[in-house]
């Protein structure tokens, strides 16, 4: 198990560059505030609070719970008054009829002659009442941005929080965004002590949420792991995902039929509209746009010279991936004294499946390297190709864009338990070359292998190359 807060050290400079601004002013307006986004379960509140904690000035860190206006409206009062901060005192008398008095008192509780940080926790559920996103901008206008503070806004709602800050919204312009991610595969290795090959397996059954990813205990391989997530109903493995259900969508169950299809490994509108059970074109357009537009489902399109818009879709995030596929019944299962089941069935389908997730996972490894590496050709973009049937596909094509002017690299992955990639898959891979518009014979071949392998004529990475 992991002891202390390891990782996000880029994210902390990030917060720490702004602070920064904030401690060396270059206008009459110190003030600065920055927004940050990403899924529930990533990790932001951690953040924050190690951030908070190392920065040693006074503070404030409001979480809001969904309640109704009134409520989060004196929760904040009661929050500001138990902050100790200078002037906090007042707001435990205080009473708001509004967001503009609310806010009002806070900025009047903010020290005027040293550096302090504000934390509002979803705020996504704040801006649901019409009456806040104006309040705010008014009070930092007028207020806040005049004072030596740093205004954190945390929100899991990531269209929302994208909204919060988008042109034509009361706090346009008035802050930096930033997307909080996942623990990198190189982080898992890092928090794990795993090597290369099994943390990357390990990053597919946690998808770098660091929840999971501290329940590691030292030395644990990946199998002991998932025996110990399924040996009860209330682990970490098993509940989260059907928190996250019900978070995002707490009361619209098409979606999540629609979620659960594409769990399937349903790939096409088609095919997930049919495992969906849902016949209605317009309707299911809707679901996947919301899937889309929460970043719950990620969506692909074939990477070459001619554009292609023959679409598939795929869940994002790999751990949701994961327990869509093993553990979206596991609950009941254990419960029921039939844990076999879940296991028996992850012992089933464990290669194939992770053989399909670890793709999108060895394109953005891959991208990362093809930005700056003396190895992979350089790439501004690298991603797959199949044709309209589906029945043709290319693992890796990089290119100078999309839609590309220009294939830099075919390639393949081959993420087999024991067998190498040999010349039988590189005869494959030359000869998906001659099909890829863009390629041609001159084009260089990359090959990914969990095992390595050696073949002339294409490079080949493995998982330690991929990890640095």
């Amino acid at each position: 198990m992991v002891d202390g807060f390891v990782g996000r050290r880029r994210e902390l400079a990030d917060l720490d560059y702004v602070l920064q601004q904030v401690r060396s002013p270059t206008s009459d307006r110190p003030g600065k505030a920055i927004a940050l986004r990403g899924r529930r379960r990533v990790g932001k509140s951690r953040l924050v609070t190690e951030f908070v904690e190392r920065a040693g000035v006074p503070s404030m860190y409001f979480l809001a719970d969904g309640s109704r206006p009134e409520l989060e409206r004196r929760r904040l009062l009661e929050t500001v008054a138990a902050s100790g901060l200078p002037g906090a005192d007042a707001a435990g008398y205080a009473v708001s009829g509004s967001w503009q008095d609310a806010l009002t008192i806070l900025a009047l509780a903010v020290p005027t002659d040293r550096v302090s940080i504000i934390v509002l926790d979803e705020v996504s559920y704040l801006t649901g009442d019409p009456g806040f996103e104006g309040a705010l901008q008014g009070v930092w206008d007028t207020r806040l941005s005049a004072l030596p503070v740093l205004l954190v806004l945390v929100g899991s709602n990531q269209s929302e929080m994208e909204r919060l800050t988008s042109h034509g919204r009361p706090f346009y312009g008035r802050s930096v965004d930033k997307e909080i991610q996942p623990l990198t595969p190189q982080d898992v290795a890092t928090m794990t002590g795993l090597d290369a090959t099994q943390a990357i397996d390990a990053y597919l059954v946690t998808g770098g949420l660091p929840p999971l990813v501290t329940a590691w205990r030292p030395g644990q391989s990946v199998a002991d792991f998932i025996a110990d997530g399924v040996s009860t109903s209330v682990s970490t493995l098993i509940v989260s995902g059907e928190r996250a259900l019900s978070s995002e969508f707490p009361s619209e169950t098409q979606a999540k039929d629609v979620l659960r299809a594409i769990g399937t490994e349903a790939r096409t509108f088609t095919t997930i509209g049919r495992v969906a059970n849902v016949d209605q074109r317009a309707s299911l357009s809707r679901s996947l746009d919301q899937l889309v537009g929460r970043r719950v489902v990620a969506v692909d399109e074939p990477l070459s010279t001619t554009p292609a818009h023959h679409k598939q879709y795929r869940i994002d995030d790999p751990y949701m991936r994961f327990w869509l596929a093993f553990l979206h019944d596991a609950a009941d299962l254990v419960d029921a004294g039939r844990g076999d089941i879940v296991t028996r069935r992850i012992a089933r389908g464990w290669s194939t499946w992770r053989g399909r997730a670890v793709e999108p996972v060895v394109r953005r490894l891959l991208w990362e390297r093809a930005l700056d590496d003396t190895v992979v050709p350089a790439s501004a973009v690298v991603g797959a190709w199949w044709n309209r049937k589906g029945d043709v596909e290319v693992d890796l094509v990089g290119a100078d864009r999309r839609p590309a002017r220009s294939v830099t690299f075919i390639g393949s992955i081959k993420w087999r338990e024991t067998a190498p990639f040999d010349i039988h898959d590189a005869t494959e891979l030359v000869n998906q070359r001659g099909i890829v518009p863009g390629a041609d014979r001159t084009t260089p071949l990359i090959a990914v292998s969990r095992t390595g392998g050696s073949v002339d004529g294409i490079t080949t990475l493995t998982p330690a190359d991929l990890l640095g």
